[in-house]
């Protein structure tokens, strides 16, 4: 029987899933944002909040709580030292998880997990893609004349003359 026990298997051993939730995790802290199935999103989601819930407390305790989850020493001091300070007025929901749509190869349903309030910008926007030109290396770019003061003078003057000149013309 199942009675009060939470939580997806996703398939996995238990060891599994808690080394992959911890690399999730890890990974969400490092780079503040990660692209996984729907499902994941909703479990590490339980796994990230807790941790910045531990760097909000920041006692030796939760340090070492912490430290169970978070094996790389460089994110576990991003996550006492920059992370939490930013949500220490916030009482939950550090997490977002934003719908993609179904992947093309199985169909799974994909998402974006990111940290909010930390400045990200707009994680999708809808619609047809713009194509970018592409831009030209400085090296193979037109040379670009430089005009000294003289030469700006007497390029501003001709521009003048030929402007008065068309008008005439259409004065006659």
């Amino acid at each position: 029987m199942r009675h009060l026990v939470e939580g997806r298997k996703l398939n996995r051993t238990s060891s599994h899933r808690k080394a992959m939730f911890s690399n999730m995790a890890v990974s969400i802290l490092d780079k503040e944002r990660i692209t996984t199935t729907l499902p994941k999103a909703k479990e590490v989601r339980k796994v990230v909040e807790r941790l910045i819930t531990y760097g909000k407390k920041g006692d030796l305790h939760a340090i070492r709580m912490a430290e169970r989850r978070i094996k790389d020493k460089t994110i576990l001091k991003k996550l006492f030292d920059d992370i939490a300070p930013g949500y220490k007025d916030r009482v939950g929901g550090y997490t977002r998880i934003i719908k993609l749509g179904e992947r093309k190869g199985d169909n799974a349903s994909m998402s974006i997990i990111e940290l909010t309030g930390r400045g990200n910008p707009d994680p999708v926007k809808k619609g047809k893609k713009k194509n970018k030109a592409k831009k030209i290396p400085a090296a193979k770019a037109p040379a670009e004349k430089k005009l000294n003061e003289a030469e700006k003078e007497t390029a501003v003057k001709e521009v003048a003359e030929t402007a008065e000149e068309k008008k005439d013309e259409a004065a006659s």
